[in-house]
């Protein structure tokens, strides 16, 4: 049953938890932009600082030293201990509220002269991913329907469905089978529902034409009822927001172990490798998506890729993840009749392979300090099948002209040099105070990081 709470969470809750059609594609032209630096080790512009830890919150990670990479003094402090930290709002009253979908509770961090105080504002849910406000409504997203509370100083009232029905690892034709049950949640302007519907798995085509539609998102509306698509082909749209124009963007999680899809040799072995899965492609493709949606808009999944190659298929290439076409994923549509990916419109921005983003939120005028303002944050979780991984950070991308530019690397080193981690943020948003707070479900924290 769920229940509705405003009560003090322990600070001893301190462990962390866990162009395209039957032709060949045209090469694409080189874009002017300069590829992300997010791959490597030390990223130009930061400098490395060390993490610094409130008093009774120095058990594990921070049981030791720990340093990240930040731009030029900054300050990176462990503001708060929250196992399994994920998305992340903050209310009207100035209250950060933090989803845990495996705890089932959404808490709430009360500022003060410290760290903050611990509330939970509600718990028995299923779930409780995405969370989003609307003036006095607070919106929160379970794996199988999206709630509406009235919020006030703290405290909800008048629990409403108004988004149910979706499907989760309980639903029946499921039978458990469910990677990417959790759901993000965003308002729009006109006061309409967004919600991210995962695919089931992989390559699960079927998702396109099940009821309601999964591997979308959808649209309901502001008063509830039932789900329209409003973007289909999102593997995995977790990262989900408003820009500051009223356009709704998604940072999708993409597909793994994608066979090589051009009739020529990647390897260097002298043979043809279409068709093949091999590590070094699979490495750097596809590129994960950050899109501006639309109404109809097509992702591609599972048919169509995003192309993050200069030169596809050409190994040498440097990558860019600005403007990139689509091209057929050799494995579910080889021969373009399933859907034609040249007439995709190209993807706006993107980050690396198996970056695995997750909360997407934007810092609006003035944004952040120094040269950066306004702009996009998004919280990348890191690879899980990358070699070498992917490491975990929090990027940023600039907003100017009413778009997104490239890809910045803000926030990183959680990273050893081994691949293991000892922290994966979630999700980054810009506080009242101008500082930003970001959720770390590996490191069970939340940080807040401030410029001179």
């Amino acid at each position: 049953m769920r229940t509705i709470t405003r009560g003090l969470v322990g600070l001893s809750l301190l462990a962390g938890l866990a162009g395209c059609s039957a032709e060949e594609p045209v090469e694409a032209a080189r874009p002017t932009v300069p590829p992300p630096s997010s791959a490597v080790a030390q990223v130009p512009g930061l400098e490395a600082t060390d993490v610094r830890v409130l008093d009774g919150a120095g058990t594990a990670p921070f049981d030791e030293k720990r340093r990240v990479q930040a731009p030029p003094g900054w300050t990176v402090s462990v503001w708060a201990r929250i196992p399994s930290a994920r998305l992340l709002v903050w209310a009207p009253d100035r209250r950060l509220l933090v989803s845990r979908p495996k705890f089932g509770d959404v808490v709430a961090l009360v500022p003060g002269s410290g760290a903050p105080r611990q509330e939970t504002l509600l718990s028995g849910l299923n779930q409780p991913h995405g969370l989003a406000f609307s003036g006095d409504t607070l919106y929160v997203a379970e794996s199988d329907q999206v709630n509406a509370y009235t919020y006030r100083n703290g405290v909800v009232s008048g629990e409403r469905v108004v988004v149910g029905g979706l499907p989760d690892d309980k639903s029946p034709e499921l039978r458990g089978a469910y990677s990417h049950a959790l759901k993000s949640v965003a308002i729009g302007k006109d006061g309409e529902i967004y919600v991210a519907v995962g695919s089931t798995g992989n390559i699960s085509a079927e998702d396109r034409d099940a009821t309601p539609e999964r591997a979308a998102i959808l649209r309901v509306p502001a008063a509830g009822g039932e789900p329209a698509v409003f973007a289909r082909g999102v593997r995995n749209g977790t990262g989900l927001a408003v820009d500051p124009g009223g356009a709704v963007w998604t940072a999708v999680n993409h597909r793994d172990n994608i066979e090589f899809p051009y009739d020529r040799d990647y390897d260097g072995d002298g043979g043809g490798d279409r068709g093949e899965v091999m590590q070094s492609y699979v490495n750097d493709h596809p590129m994960e998506q950050l899109a501006r949606l639309t109404q109809g808009r097509e992702l591609g999944w599972p048919y169509c890729n995003s192309e993050p190659d200069l030169s596809p298929g050409d190994p040498e290439s440097a990558l860019s993840y600005t403007g990139r076409p689509f091209v057929r994923d050799f494995q579910s549509n080889p021969d373009g009749a399933k859907l034609d990916c040249s007439k995709l419109a190209p993807v706006e921005q993107g980050m690396g392979a198996h970056s695995a983003p997750l909360g997407l939120s934007f810092a609006v005028s003035p944004g952040l300090a120094g040269s950066y303002g306004p702009g996009a944050l998004v919280g990348i979780h890191g690879s899980w099948n990358r070699n070498p991984p992917r490491p975990p950070e929090v990027s940023f991308f600039a907003w100017r002209d009413g778009t997104l530019g490239p890809q910045q690397t803000l926030l990183t080193g959680f990273q050893n040099e081994d691949g293991s981690r000892w922290g994966r943020p979630v999700m980054a948003v810009q506080g009242p105070d101008g500082a930003l707070y970001v959720s770390d479900d590996h490191a069970g924290a939340v940080y807040r990081v401030t410029a001179p």
